[in-house]
């Protein structure tokens, strides 16, 4: 491309002028190529992107005769305008142009009185039943859908009934009803009760610290301490994910795809002047029905079909038939038990919420949950052969644990090894037993010191063209800013290059560019005020932490924030940076678990807050929301959902045998354990035993290399193979990611979802993309939605009364070694121990 490239950067210096300006002052075929450039440097190696659409790109950017001979390659480069046209009219990718409207009315009803209560009341509904049934095993969240789907009738119901009263503030008129209720105040109630779903991380500190079977330090029960360290982690957040906006909202390439489920449920209800379509589908069938009948025939389907697995039936949910064959067989269980064991089963559920535990086969590209499927099932290969071999007297433990274990083969008693004040002591260490894990627990692991370092190297090596044109944007917003503050013009004059200026191709940018943007200052206020509540909180109670651990948690999310949210943007798979926190948490303050407790919730929430206000900001972004309108939006909900979770704790300490196996209605706390566990190895004990120089786990931290070269891996394919489709779709991060499903979860939590995905974004988008887009998206939600209500109702109607239907089919999921999960390889003789003699571990 000499000839190509030459000329571009002879056109460097010359004013660009896009196709939907007025005055074209460039040649029209080098704006193509200018252009189509920029899109190839975003897109060549992005899986969303049609490769069909890469080649033609590819073929044209190459192509010198184009230039020379432009008349023998019309249809090239009609092609490309027609490309250019779909890029800066519409988006790119057809899963977003399915449910995104490319247009806007600005005068339409927003940020309302009656859109402010109704979302405040969700906000707390949502907030008080994700708080509930967080300890339960598997855990019942009720997501987004939820109050979308219940906000609907409730708004129309205003519409209905309320007066056209109200007061007018700074000039505009607030209404108690405005008109019709429109789709940008459902989708502000949206946002509001997304916002809310969120269980503050905190709240594990607080159970670990409060129950006697953990720590149990009385002080954590105090109301003030828990306010304060739960309104600073949920606040935290917001101030990076305003800054990053430029890197992970504004671009077309961050799709967030569980974004675009609640988009298509918004359309449902608001679009029914076209909803009426008809669009072929499978079997030659012929579909007229809209959108919202559609979604209320899947709900109510779902709805009632939730009754079998969750509680007439509960083998229908833990499908062990296998196990079930032998049920006194220690291995058949340890290998296709789907309660205890790794689930290697071809039909383990038929249970949709165990289905779409880990991804959503309906929401994220098939290629994503392909990936994820792969490392979670080559990761369990590792895992039978590290329990098989007893590497790391794992054959002595259950094989698919998260709990930590002492050498008697006993969940491990942390209060052993501690003083009064929750330190370690070590004569007591030395005189019971070093900690350790199952097999499963210890690969998951070393799965996630290699999916750190190769979340780094895949930003560097796959998105460095991004970062940097994100950072370009700061850097002139910048300028700008600093001219007003002089006064010395309204904006900056600069170069309004191709690269400089890309965000604009997108349509969904140029729409927003007519309301005001939150300012930066915004955020960084909450971020100050955050940081202090949160330094005042560990300083004011007997944490035994330094304040400053506040600042380390922000340190380390501006490192990774980037590259993750990348990642989550493309594909729906989230990296955390929990065991990463935890790790350099417990180096800094060995001996101290809650210390290192705080060390990793600051280091992971604050990084994984921001990627869901981003999440949140890309949704108002797609709906046309104004930005200060969604601002307020997240804070309010934040608020007061922080308060509600505070009281559903208070409360849920007292229940009887809350945590243990014997916990009534499946409280059983997994995330506590999980958790628990972490803070027993990376805290009281410290890393430096467990994988320093001669620790018995330090061979997993191969881990961290491991990530970057299997990254440059498939960087060094892609570039050689550009064009392969199965290395095209292969990412490394997600498959990494897919490793750490294990410890308690297993294959029956990813495997049923892949052909279900399949079926969905393989053969009905391909075939049928017509009814893939208009329904696709609307079964993700009325799907989660009929879960998610079944369930609360199934517990407040019968669970919570104890009314429970004893038959085979719900006693047989806890009966056997798969049940029980007792039934171990290796079995210790009375009176005897595994592992280092006592006295020779220090």
């Amino acid at each position: 491309m000499s000839m190509t490239s030459k000329l571009y950067h002879e056109q460097r210096s010359t004013q660009i002028c896009y196709p939907w300006q007025t005055h074209v002052q460039i040649d029209r075929l080098m704006l193509q190529y200018l252009l189509m450039t920029q899109v190839y440097k975003q897109h060549s190696c992005d899986p969303n992107f049609p490769v069909q659409i890469i080649d033609k790109i590819e073929e044209f950017l190459a192509n010198e005769d184009v230039f020379s001979n432009p008349e023998k390659h019309e249809g090239l480069i009609d092609e490309m305008k027609v490309q250019i046209a779909l890029i800066t009219n519409n988006s790119p990718y057809a899963e977003v142009r399915a449910v995104v409207d490319n247009h806007d009315d600005p005068d339409m009803p927003c940020s309302t009185i009656r859109a402010w209560i109704i979302g405040t009341f969700f906000a707390c509904c949502i907030s008080f039943i994700n708080c509930f049934f967080d300890v339960r095993f598997p855990s019942i969240y009720v997501l987004s859908p939820v109050p979308q789907l219940l906000a609907f009738p409730v708004g129309k119901l205003f519409e209905r009934v309320l007066p056209d009263v109200g007061i007018t503030l700074f000039g505009v008129r607030h209404s108690l009803n405005p008109g019709r209720f429109s789709r940008k105040e459902h989708m502000l109630i949206t946002i509001m009760a997304n916002i809310a779903k969120s269980v503050p991380y905190t709240n594990y500190i607080i159970w670990i610290q409060v129950l006697p079977r953990y720590f149990g330090q009385a002080y954590a029960r105090n109301v003030g301490y828990q306010i304060m360290i739960t309104l600073s982690t949920n606040f935290i957040g917001y101030g990076l994910a305003g800054l990053c906006r430029r890197f992970l909202v504004y671009p077309a390439y961050c799709v967030w795809p569980s974004s675009l489920v609640t988009v298509a449920l918004n359309s449902a209800f608001h679009d029914q002047s076209i909803e009426a379509a008809t669009v072929p589908g499978p079997f030659k069938s012929i579909w007229k029905m809209t959108r919202l009948r559609f979604f209320l025939w899947a709900f109510g389907l779902m709805f009632v079909y939730f009754w079998l697995p969750n509680y007439l039936f509960a083998a229908l949910s833990i499908f062990s038939w296998m196990a079930w064959i032998a049920p006194s067989n220690g291995d058949l269980a340890n290998i296709t038990g789907s309660y205890n064991g790794l689930s290697f089963n071809p039909v383990p559920t038929f249970d949709w919420n165990v289905l779409m535990y880990a991804l959503d086969p309906l929401m994220v590209p098939f290629f994503s949950t392909f990936n994820f499927f792969l490392g979670t099932f080559f990761s369990g290969l590792i895992v039978i052969a590290i329990y098989y071999t007893n590497t790391w007297n794992t054959a002595y433990l259950p094989i698919n644990s998260n709990r930590p274990w002492d050498h008697f083969a006993q969940p491990y008693n942390v209060t052993a090894i501690i003083d009064d004040k929750g330190i370690f002591d070590g004569p007591k260490y030395e005189a019971y037993s070093p900690p350790f894990l199952s097999a499963a627990n210890a690969v998951i692991y070393m799965f996630f010191f290699a999916v750190y370092s190769a979340t780094v190297a895949y930003g560097a090596l796959y998105h460095r063209h991004e970062i940097m044109l994100g950072f370009r944007d700061i850097w002139s917003g910048m300028k700008q800013w600093w001219a007003a503050r002089l006064g010395k013009a309204k904006g900056v004059d600069r170069e309004n290059t191709a690269e400089e200026d890309l965000h604009l191709l997108d349509v969904h940018n140029r729409l927003m560019r007519q309301y005001p943007e939150v300012p930066e200052w915004w955020y960084m206020i909450c971020l100050a005020v955050s940081i202090a509540v949160g330094m005042a909180g560990i300083a004011a109670y007997p944490t035994n932490t330094t304040p400053w651990v506040v600042l380390y948690g922000i340190a380390l999310c501006l490192v990774f924030i980037v590259p993750i949210g990348i990642i989550m943007a493309m594909t729906g798979v989230e990296v955390t940076l929990n065991v990463l926190a935890e790790f350099i948490g417990g180096v800094w303050v060995e001996g101290n678990a809650i210390a290192m407790c705080f060390f990793k919730s600051y280091g992971y929430v604050t990084c994984a807050h921001a990627v869901s206000f981003l999440k949140d900001l890309k949704l108002a972004h797609y709906l046309k929301i104004p930005p200060r309108y969604t601002f307020w939006a997240q804070m309010v909900p934040t608020l007061v959902s922080s308060f509600i979770s505070i009281g559903i704790l208070q409360y849920q300490v007292d229940i009887k045998d809350i945590c243990t196996k014997n916990a009534p209605f499946r409280f059983t706390c997994p995330g506590n354990n999980t958790f628990f566990t972490a803070a027993v190895f990376w805290g009281t004990v410290g890393p430096r035993k467990i994988w320093g120089i001669g620790g018995q786990y330090a061979p997993t931290l191969i881990g961290f290399p491991f990530g970057v070269l299997i990254v440059v891996f498939f960087y060094m394919l892609s570039r050689r193979w550009p064009k392969n489709a199965i290395i095209r779709n292969a990412h490394p991060v997600v498959m990494l990611n897919g490793a750490l499903l294990w410890a308690p979860y297993n294959l029956a939590y990813i495997w049923p979802a892949v052909p279900v995905a399949a079926f969905s974004w393989l053969y009905l988008k391909k075939r049928f993309l017509a009814f893939w887009s208009k329904y696709n998206f609307v079964a993700s939600a009325a799907f989660s939605c009929g879960v998610a209500i079944s369930a609360v109702v199934i517990f407040f109607a019968v669970q919570i009364s104890d009314i429970q239907v004893d038959w085979w089919g719900n006693s047989v999921v806890s009966s056997g070694c798969d049940g029980s999960g007792d039934c171990v390889l290796k079995v210790l003789p009375e009176g005897e121990y595994f592992g280092p003699r006592v006295g020779e571990f220090h």
